[in-house]
């Protein structure tokens, strides 16, 4: 079992993070719980106002679909309380119009949720971290293959830190030194794919 465990952390380290993200803000919680009312709000008035099939049908669709953005971020912890007791996916719920005024809070709201989207965890963090406990996991395995796994794990660290420091290095050489950017760019032109690819999220990290 522990074996499987530090494979399974030998492959996150060489697949990558890309697929972690951050857990959902209360700004991002409450903004999907929002959006299902409007999107309720705006089904009912539809259907009130005796829109076209068109409408209404897209309206209802907008309403069934939200519901599902507020269970992938969960709950607010203060839901509206004119929504008491309902739940997404429920019909007949007799929604009150949404109140767009509200001091603009909604798109407040909208807002902060979309700058809390917008956070990328940092994967030269979460590798490192990873590569942390499968060292860990492997002092735990023991013998050969412990160790073999251990010293593999710890020269992939001291790589990966080097690299980024030495990309580091780099950007401050080409801000100090600007007259000299277009050479040192033309230097670095042969790097293959998978190593620009690297210098690039070293850069925006």
């Amino acid at each position: 079992m522990k074996k499987l465990v530090v494979i399974s952390l030998l492959l996150l380290c060489l697949c990558g993070c890309e697929g972690f993200r951050y857990a959902a803000t209360e700004a991002q919680r409450e903004n999907a719980w929002l959006h299902w009312r409007v999107c309720a709000a705006a089904a009912q008035t539809a259907g009130d106002e005796n829109a076209s099939p068109g409408l209404c049908g897209l309206t209802e669709l907008a309403h069934s679909q939200s519901g599902a953005f507020v269970a992938d971020y969960g709950l607010p912890k203060h839901p509206q309380a004119s929504l008491e007791g309902a739940t997404p996916g429920q019909s007949g719920t007799g929604l009150e119009p949404v109140d767009h005024g509200q001091d603009g809070r909604a798109t407040r709201v909208a807002s902060q949720a979309r700058q809390d989207a917008m956070r990328k965890p940092d994967v030269w963090v979460l590798a490192d971290g990873a590569m942390e406990l499968g060292i860990a996991l492997a002092g735990l395995v023991g013998g050969v293959y412990g160790l073999r796994i251990a010293g593999y794990l710890k020269q992939a660290r001291e790589k990966s830190k080097a690299l980024k420091e030495i990309v580091a290095g780099n950007e401050l050489f080409k801000q100090l030194w600007p007259g000299q950017a277009d050479r040192f760019k033309e230097s670095h032109r042969k790097q293959s794919p998978p190593t620009q690819r690297i210098v690039t999220q070293l850069k925006a990290g």
